[in-house]
C-alpha cells in the first residue's frame, strides 16, 4: 500500500513539475558594470534546472578602486517550480553587502495558498498575491522568451519589494551592437521594462536593455538611471556559445 501511494504521489508531482519550464536552463553570463565611463565593477547570472526546479543566481560586485568609496558585494537568488511549462515563482532573495547598508530581503511565493510571505531580515509577513505571479528576475527570463518587435507592449503580474503590479515592458526599437569576443555586429531589440522598486546597482526608475534579435534574446547592453547618473552594463562572456 506505501508504495502505492507513493508511486502515486510521484504520479502527481510529475503532472504539476515538469522538467524544462526555464528557456534559458544552462545559461552563464558575465557583466562588465561601469558608473558613466568608469569601470564599476563586474556581475554574474547563472540558471541551473533539475527535477522541473530552477533557480537562477546574480552576484554583483565593484572593483577593487571602487571598494575604497563603495564596497559593494550583492546577491540575488531565485528559485521556482514548473507547472508544465510554465514558470512559478517560489523564493526570491536579495542580499545587500554595502558600506552602511547591510540586510536580506526574502519574498516566499507560497502560490498554492495565493499569497507571498515577504519581510527582511528573517521578519515576513503575508501579502495577497494570486499565484502565476512572478519575482522581477523570473519576469524577465519570461520577456526573454517572447517573439519581440517594435511597438509592442508585454504586462506582466510581479510581486517585488512588497509591492504587486503589473510591471510594463516596452519594445522600442531596433538597434545594432557588437557580440563580445566574435565582434559580430547584430541586431538588438531595445526594451524599457518600468520598475517599481529597486534592483542591485540601481534604484527605482526607468532601464532600458538591449537583447539580440534571435532565439536566445542575449542582453548585451543595459542602462540604469539612478540617483547620480547612470549605470551601464556590458555582457562580456556568455555559456553556451
Amino acid at each position: 500500500m506505501r508504495a502505492l501511494m507513493a508511486l502515486a504521489i510521484l504520479a502527481l508531482m510529475a503532472a504539476h513539475a515538469e522538467a524544462g519550464c526555464h528557456p534559458f536552463a544552462g545559461e552563464k553570463l558575465r557583466f562588465a558594470v561601469n558608473w558613466e565611463i568608469i569601470n564599476a565593477g563586474s556581475a554574474t547570472m547563472a540558471v541551473s534546472q533539475k527535477n522541473g526546479r530552477y533557480r537562477v543566481e546574480i552576484f554583483a560586485r565593484t572593483n577593487r578602486f571602487l571598494d575604497l568609496f563603495k564596497k559593494v558585494r550583492d546577491r540575488i537568488v531565485s528559485e521556482g517550480v514548473c507547472l508544465g511549462d510554465r514558470m512559478q515563482s517560489e523564493r526570491f532573495e536579495t542580499i545587500h553587502n554595502e558600506p552602511h547598508y547591510h540586510a536580506r530581503k526574502t519574498a516566499i511565493f507560497d502560490w498554492r495558498h495565493d499569497r507571498v510571505l515577504f519581510g527582511k531580515n528573517g521578519k515576513l509577513k503575508p501579502y495577497a498575491v494570486p499565484r502565476g505571479h512572478l519575482n522581477v528576475l523570473d519576469a524577465f527570463y519570461m520577456v526573454r522568451a517572447r517573439a519581440l518587435r517594435p511597438g509592442d507592449v508585454l504586462r506582466i503580474p510581479v510581486f517585488d519589494g512588497g509591492k504587486r503590479y503589473q510591471v510594463e515592458v516596452r519594445v522600442l526599437r531596433y538597434s545594432y551592437k557588437y557580440m563580445p569576443k566574435t565582434g559580430e555586429r547584430v541586431r538588438c531589440v531595445v526594451i524599457e521594462p518600468r520598475l517599481l522598486t529597486e534592483g542591485i546597482f540601481s534604484s527605482v526608475g526607468r532601464m532600458k536593455i538591449w537583447l539580440t534579435d534571435d532565439a536566445r534574446h542575449l542582453p548585451v547592453m543595459l542602462v540604469a538611471k539612478i540617483k547620480i547618473g547612470h549605470i551601464v552594463g556590458h555582457l562580456t562572456d556568455y555559456a553556451p556559445q
